[in-house]
């Protein structure tokens, strides 16, 4: 806008009009405050600082458009200095009545209290703004103020569970990078709202600005919003590093059988001594964690959306499409085809 305002004022030095010079500079002021995409964060005593990342996002965004498009703001209860959850203070202005075209409510290590001041800001912005989210625990401050009532919504999946108790007409679905119904939007844990961020960025001005700034900030593209929180290696969570280095052999060749002796072999066990040891410590037979192994890799490559189903299912053991279509129905209760739709 800048750049906009000084040719404007070149105009001068060509000696125009002084009104209708005025004329000019108005109508451009004007034309660059109305493009300006307000973006407000919400913080609250406790937030995590790495929520903040997103802002990130648009400020690259408006560097890649070549002209500021984005103004973001931070806003608490009050205004002033607010501590998040390490040593870092922030500063931050008051909500206030002013509106906003996204509003976005940091989360927290805990889930966070609602205060009536912010709770009655969510609500009344409901009819002002384009876009209302909340990144992680913020979840549960958009659910307090009834903005997720009967709407779709994510959050961290260690905080999902309890969500879906709190506000049961919250239709939660726990294993999503991040939802978006209608103007609501949520994420996941911290990370995703990174996500999230680049999903709007993309709405408002498509896939190719988005790619530069995922390029800028060393990001893949995004991930969909229908991806997978979980990593089955992560909740395995074995305590010895013989049971950690057979899932860690079978994740690396899927192709193969991965029987059970097979698995005991790379754990340097006995098969009797595996299989006992497999369970103690991960809670589930060998098999079923194979399974659930395979189906993380092909839902992966079904995300990806680079290889036929076909393809998928050789690649990751299944042998064939109807034995895959069956383990992704006893895991995840929906067929391949759904998930690679959902995650387009």
């Amino acid at each position: 806008m800048e750049k906009s305002i000084r040719s404007v004022l070149c105009l001068d030095s060509l000696k125009l009009h002084a009104r209708g010079a005025n004329v000019i500079i108005a109508t451009f002021l004007a034309i660059g405050t109305f493009a300006m995409h307000r973006v407000g964060f919400i913080v609250y005593p406790g937030f995590q600082l790495v929520c903040l990342a997103a802002s990130t996002v648009f400020e690259i965004a408006d560097r890649v458009l070549g002209s500021p498009h984005y103004e973001v703001s931070v806003r608490s209860e009050a205004g002033g200095a607010v501590r998040g959850t390490t040593a870092v203070t922030v500063l931050s202005e008051p909500v206030g009545s002013e509106s906003f075209d996204t509003v976005i409510v940091c989360g927290g290590a805990a889930i966070p209290e609602v205060s009536a001041a912010i709770g009655a800001f969510l609500r009344r912005a409901t009819d002002a703004t384009s876009r209302i989210a909340a990144i992680c625990s913020g979840a549960f401050i958009l659910a307090e103020a009834g903005l997720l009532a009967n709407r779709r919504a994510t959050t961290h999946w260690m905080m999902a569970a309890e969500l879906q108790r709190r506000y049961p007409d919250v239709q939660v679905e726990a294993d999503r990078i991040f939802v978006q119904d209608g103007r609501i939007w949520t994420s996941a844990g911290m990370s995703a709202g990174l996500d999230m961020a680049l999903a709007m960025v993309e709405h408002d001005h498509g896939v190719e600005i988005t790619r530069a700034v995922a390029r800028q900030l060393v990001l893949y593209h995004r991930r969909a919003g229908g991806q997978s929180q979980h990593s089955t290696l992560l909740e395995l969570a074995p305590r010895s590093d013989r049971i950690q280095n057979a899932l860690t052999y079978a994740r690396s060749n899927l192709k193969n059988s991965l029987s059970l002796d097979e698995l005991a072999d790379a754990a340097r066990l006995s098969s009797r001594q595996f299989s006992r040891a497999f369970r103690d410590e991960t809670g589930q037979t060998p098999a079923k964690a194979v399974e659930r192994l395979r189906v993380e890799a092909a839902r992966q490559m079904l995300e990806a959306g680079r290889h036929t189903i076909e393809t998928i299912a050789y690649e990751t053991g299944f042998a064939d499409r109807e034995r895959m279509r069956r383990a992704f129905l006893r895991t995840l209760g929906q067929p391949p085809q759904t998930v690679r739709r959902n995650a387009a």
